[in-house]
């Protein structure tokens, strides 16, 4: 038995405690959340800190087998030129990229991550992951815009998901610019069949709007640079999300993820479906590769499950949550830590399913516990830290 008494204790589901004092037993169960009026149930000494309990972090987007990129890739050269980085530079010694995922793991372990969406394109991360301290859930990723290649693509990611189970995983589209159709509706098909959480990214640059809507812009360079022959492909007049909306299934929670350029229509828009959006932001990636943000003013009080990834090591220089919440609240001062917290936390849980474990500091779950200092007035500065308690 611990317990840990702090200037405040967040629980996230509830107000915040002034003075709280949260016991775990041996296993980080929460045994009780008490203040300094109300000793906890059990005597066991209590140890006094200074800063705020909160919740272990969900990273809801991750890409653990591109850890071995970190440096590689010079940053503000636009998304088309760090596909074509991507697509050079990952190949590599499989010792390299294990040793490279591995600490990527204990990296998020002590940065306070207790949970992880993760993207994966291979089976190289499956061993890690049985090992891991932290809940991983990994979407096998699924890429093919030809047409006649849709049934081969999809048939090799069923392949994939096999190697990774019984953990938990799914099969997912990457983003609309690279599956096509006849894909989505093998996606589409398969999802509506069973569980099967979707991941898919989402706007990160102005020119997938532009392809999507005019087939204008640098997408055409990039299917000219892999020798991909796109004259199959019609113009939608709308935008890449819009465009796919109809092709999702109505019966999967979906992450949509990074949101660079999407706009209020799209959010407007997508609101008419009957779909399960959720809408994920990677903030330091996004000023990683195209240097710029979401417009994340848009997406406030409009009532949607808002979540926070780190994305990979190649587009970040570090895998932190909160890192991410430093640089959104520097970009975005009216948001309150409260929503930040919530964004971290139970939003990341609830789209993961594992909300009944973590993502809020309640009797009975065990959702990890981080000690936040170095806050000014709640407001995450320079000097805030985390440290991981449970």
């Amino acid at each position: 038995m611990k317990s840990f008494k702090a200037d405040y204790v967040f629980p996230v589901c509830a107000d915040p405690v002034k003075n709280g004092i949260v016991t775990v037993d041996d296993y980080g169960k929460i045994i009780s959340i008490t203040d300094e009026s109300t000793p906890p149930p059990i005597d066991v000494p209590v140890e006094t800190l200074s800063g705020v309990i909160v919740p272990g972090f969900i990273n809801t987007h991750c890409h653990t087998e591109l850890s071995h990129l970190q440096d590689k890739i010079a940053q503000g050269g636009g998304l088309i030129n760090f596909i074509k980085d991507i697509l050079t530079l990952r190949s590599s010694d499989k010792t390299d990229i294990l040793a490279a995922a591995e600490a990527a793991d204990q990296q998020m372990y002590e940065n306070g991550i207790v949970a992880v969406g993760d993207i994966s394109n291979n089976s190289v991360t499956v061993d890690i992951k049985a090992k891991s301290k932290l809940y991983y859930h990994t979407f096998v990723e699924v890429l093919g815009f030809v047409p006649e290649r849709a049934e081969e693509m999809f048939d090799n990611a069923l392949k994939t998901a096999e190697q990774f189970k019984p953990q938990s995983v799914s099969i997912t589209a990457h983003a609309p610019y690279t599956v096509s159709k006849e894909l989505f509706k093998l996606i589409k098909k398969y999802s509506d069949s069973g569980e099967n959480l979707l991941s898919i990214h989402n706007q990160e640059c102005e020119d997938e709007n532009k392809f999507y809507r005019y087939k204008l812009g640098g997408f055409n360079d990039l299917y000219q640079h892999l020798g991909i022959n796109i004259d199959f492909f019609r113009p939608q007049a709308r935008n890449s999300l819009q465009s796919i909306i109809p092709l999702l299934t109505n019966r999967q929670k979906i992450l949509m993820v990074h949101n660079t350029c999407t706009n209020l229509k799209d959010i407007y828009f997508i609101k008419r479906f009957d779909r399960k959006i959720n809408w994920c932001f990677c903030p330091n990636a996004n000023l990683y590769i195209e240097k710029r943000l979401p417009k994340v003013d848009l997406f406030i009080n409009q009532g949607l499950n808002i979540t926070l990834g780190t994305d990979s090591l190649a587009s970040n220089t570090k895998l932190c949550i909160l890192n991410e919440m430093r640089t959104l609240q520097q970009n975005f001062p009216a948001l309150s830590i409260e929503t930040l917290l919530e964004w971290a936390t139970i939003n990341g849980a609830r789209f993961l399913g594992i909300d009944n474990e973590k993502g809020t500091i309640e009797t009975g779950k065990t959702p990890g516990l981080n000690l936040l200092t170095g806050l000014s007035g709640f407001k995450i500065t320079d000097d805030t830290k985390v440290k991981k308690l449970v």
